[in-house]
């Protein structure tokens, strides 16, 4: 294994510099380079970390181990082929690719590079998912919010490719099964495409998904509830925050006595059920930041030439295909 990967990262604005930052921070990295495409961005970034600017990624040193991607989603295809074909690994940020076919065609390339390909789909990374990583839950039925303000970036995509994706991801991850069927709604709302949506995922093993985006929201909302036979699970991803409610063996109305119970005494109600029937627990969470574990499998893949990393090509595809039917969907009810 390579003791030090050299890097460098390819778009350093509002996300790119961040991973500027940590790679400069990261044993056994080396920042190298950064390049964007405005000079006098390249130029702050690359002097804030001992870096080499440059203003075309074609440009950048040979001998590179890996690359951050973290440009408009549209480039995001030309940029990661141009380094995969040359045999640097490369971190894509979400959405991987603008199109389905670019993705597919990507995940193609991947399968025969002498490189590594992660997606960055950073929830993944998230406190409160990793949390429940462990419990196994078999969903029946999910529920997710995204909604952010208006910020004036990422207009290249809608609010599905902008910020639903991520929770398609999550949702992909939690249950499998293949879809079934796929209902959406949506609109524009200041930008050209979709800045809110709406949609239901059902699922053949029977789980059902409602996801809800918006990019033109008053506040900043990233929650997902998880309803499964046994469990119930909350978890908010920028509170980092995650609440398992589980029911006890007990309860099963067979061997529940209630008899001696009396119905308008609602406190005992309650103890009963709180107490003895349903377990309530809030899920102890490891604090860190996601990107720079996102950053660090990534490097580690890197470093021994793994061949699936945390989040392969093929989760990505997956994420855009899903993405795709919904604004079928969404532009077949248009407002």
């Amino acid at each position: 294994m390579k003791e030090t990967l050299k890097v460098a990262v390819v778009g350093v604005g509002y996300l790119g510099r961040h991973h500027a930052r940590i790679y400069s921070k990261m044993h056994g990295v080396e920042l190298v380079a950064v390049a964007d495409a405005d000079p006098d961005t390249a130029e702050r970034i690359a002097d804030m970390y001992d870096a080499r600017p440059f203003t075309d990624y074609r440009d950048l040193p040979e001998g590179l181990d890996a690359v951050s991607v973290a440009t408009p989603t549209v480039t995001h295809f030309d940029i990661a082929r141009f380094f995969l074909e040359r045999g640097v690994s490369v971190l894509v940020e979400k959405p991987m690719t603008h199109t389905l076919d670019e993705a597919l065609e990507l995940d193609r390339i991947t399968k025969t590079a002498n490189a590594v390909l992660q997606v960055g789909h950073i929830e993944r990374f998230n406190p409160a998912m990793v949390a429940i990583k462990d419990l196994q839950i078999e969903p029946k039925f999910i529920e997710s919010h995204r909604l952010a303000p208006f910020k004036f970036r990422s207009t290249d995509v809608g609010v599905v490719m902008d910020l639903m994706i991520h929770d398609l991801d999550i949702i992909l991850e939690l249950c499998h099964s293949s879809i079934k069927k796929v209902d959406a709604v949506g609109g524009s709302v200041l930008a050209r495409s979709e800045d809110i949506a709406n949609a239901r995922i059902e699922f053949e093993s029977g789980c059902v998904a409602n996801v809800t985006a918006s990019r033109v929201s008053f506040k900043s909302l990233r929650r997902t509830r998880i309803f499964s036979n046994d469990c119930f699970v909350s978890l908010d991803y920028e509170k980092k925050y995650a609440l398992l409610a589980k029911k006890s063996p007990d309860l099963d109305l067979n061997r529940v006595d209630l008899s001696n119970i009396d119905p308008t005494r609602l406190d005992d109600l309650k103890r009963i059920l709180m107490d003895d029937l349903i377990q309530v627990q809030e899920l102890k969470l490891d604090e860190y930041e996601p990107l720079f574990k996102e950053l660090e499998s990534f490097t580690e893949s890197v470093r021994r030439g793994d061949e699936e990393t945390a989040v392969p090509s093929s989760h990505g595809v997956r994420a855009i295909r899903l993405a795709s039917d919904i604004l079928t969907a969404v532009q077949s009810h248009q407002w």
